[in-house]
C-alpha cells in the first residue's frame, strides 16, 4: 500500500475541521437523545439520514458512481480483508457506548475514556502499518505528544466534572467508552485502505453508514420488543444534521489518513473536538456548561501536543 504527498500544514487543519464536525454532531445528537429521552434511537436517527445523504451522494457525482463500479471488482480481487467494509460497525459500537455511559459518567470522563483509547491505538495502528500510510515509528516525541494531549484533554474538562463518586459505580461503564475511542483508530485505517482501492472516500463512506445502520436497527428492534416504541419524532429540522455532518468528517478522516497516519490524524481531529466543542459552549452554552481558565489553557495545551506530534523525526523503522 502507498500512501499520496499530504503536507501537514494543510492535513493538519482539514483534521481539526473533521473534528469541529464531531463536536457538532455530538451536540445534535445529544440534543436529539433527550428530546426522545433514547440515545439508541437518536443514533439510528443519525445513521439513517447520514446514509440517506451519502447515498444521494454516491449516486448523484461521478467519483461516486465510479467508486460503486470500482467496490465489487476490490473485493473480488481480495485487495483488502473484506471484513473491512464492516468497519462502520465500530461507528455504531461508539454511538451505542456515549447512548449507555453519558448518563452514568457523564460526557467529561466519557471524553477522557475515548481520547485516552484513541491516543494508544494511534500509536499501535501506525506501528503496526495497517493503513494506507504504512508503518511509522513508535518515537519518543510521538508518545510524548499522545500522553501530552491525554494529559491536556483531562484538564480541558476537568472543569465539568461532578462530585467524585465512589469509583466502582464508574469504572466499569468507562470501559466501553475507552474500547470505542481505541478502535476508532482501526476504523480509521480500514477507511482509508478502502478509499484508497475504490479512488474515493465516498464509498467508504457509504459501506460505513450501511454497517453501522444495520447494526443499529438490530438493537433498537431489541429495545422496540422489550420497551415498546418511543417518543414520536421532533419537526425542528436541525436535529437531522448530524448524519449529514457524519458523512464529511468519516470521508475526511478516511482520506487523510492516507496522507498523515491515523495518529496524527487522530490528534488533529482531538484538537477539533476541544475547539468545536468550546465554541459550542460559548455560542449555544448548554446546560451545566462550565468555562474556565482550565478549559482554554486546556485545549491550548492539546494544540500544542498536536504541533508537537509534527516535528521532523527520523521515521526509519527496524523489523
Amino acid at each position: 500500500m502507498t500512501s499520496h504527498k499530504l503536507p501537514i500544514a494543510v492535513g493538519m487543519p482539514l483534521a481539526v475541521v473533521a473534528g469541529l464536525g464531531i463536536a457538532a454532531q455530538g451536540r445534535i445528537n445529544g440534543a436529539l437523545g433527550a428530546r426522545l429521552d433514547d440515545g439508541l434511537a437518536a443514533a439510528l436517527v443519525s445513521f439513517g439520514t447520514g446514509l440517506v445523504v451519502i447515498i444521494a451522494a454516491s449516486l448523484l457525482l461521478p467519483s461516486g458512481r465510479r467508486g460503486l463500479r470500482s467496490m465489487l471488482p476490490a473485493l473480488r480481487a481480495k485487495k483488502f480483508p473484506r471484513w473491512y467494509i464492516a468497519a462502520g460497525a465500530i461507528g455504531a459500537f461508539f454511538v451505542l457506548a456515549q447512548g449507555l455511559t453519558v448518563s452514568i459518567i457523564g460526557i467529561a470522563l466519557f471524553t477522557v475514556a475515548v481520547v485516552t483509547g484513541q491516543s494508544l491505538s494511534g500509536l499501535l495502528v501506525d506501528r503496526i502499518g495497517i493503513s494506507p500510510a504504512g508503518k511509522r515509528a513508535i518515537t519518543p516525541i510521538r508518545v510524548i505528544s499522545a500522553a501530552l494531549t491525554i494529559a491536556a484533554v483531562i484538564w480541558a474538562v476537568s472543569p465539568r466534572f461532578a462530585k467524585a463518586d465512589d469509583i466502582a459505580h464508574w469504572l466499569l461503564p468507562v470501559l466501553l467508552p475507552l474500547a470505542a475511542g481505541f478502535l476508532m483508530s482501526f476504523q480509521q485505517a480500514m477507511n482509508a485502505t478502502q478509499t484508497m482501492h475504490y479512488g474515493t472516500p465516498l464509498t467508504a463512506t457509504l459501506l460505513n453508514f450501511v454497517a453501522g445502520t444495520l447494526v443499529l436497527v438490530i438493537a433498537w428492534l431489541v429495545k422496540v420488543g422489550v420497551s415498546g416504541l418511543g417518543k414520536a419524532l421532533p419537526t425542528e429540522w436541525w436535529y437531522y444534521l448530524g448524519g449529514a455532518i457524519g458523512c464529511l468528517f468519516i470521508g475526511l478522516s478516511a482520506w487523510l489518513v492516507r496522507g498523515l497516519g491515523v495518529l496524527l490524524t487522530g490528534l488533529g481531529t482531538i484538537g477539533g473536538q476541544l475547539l468545536g466543542s468550546l465554541m459550542l459552549d460559548l455560542i449555544f452554552p448548554a446546560s451545566g456548561t462550565v468555562i474556565t481558565v482550565a478549559t482554554w489553557l486546556g485545549t491550548l495545551l492539546t494544540l500544542m501536543a498536536m504541533v508537537l506530534a509534527t516535528l521532523p523525526w527520523p521515521r526509519r523503522i527496524k523489523g
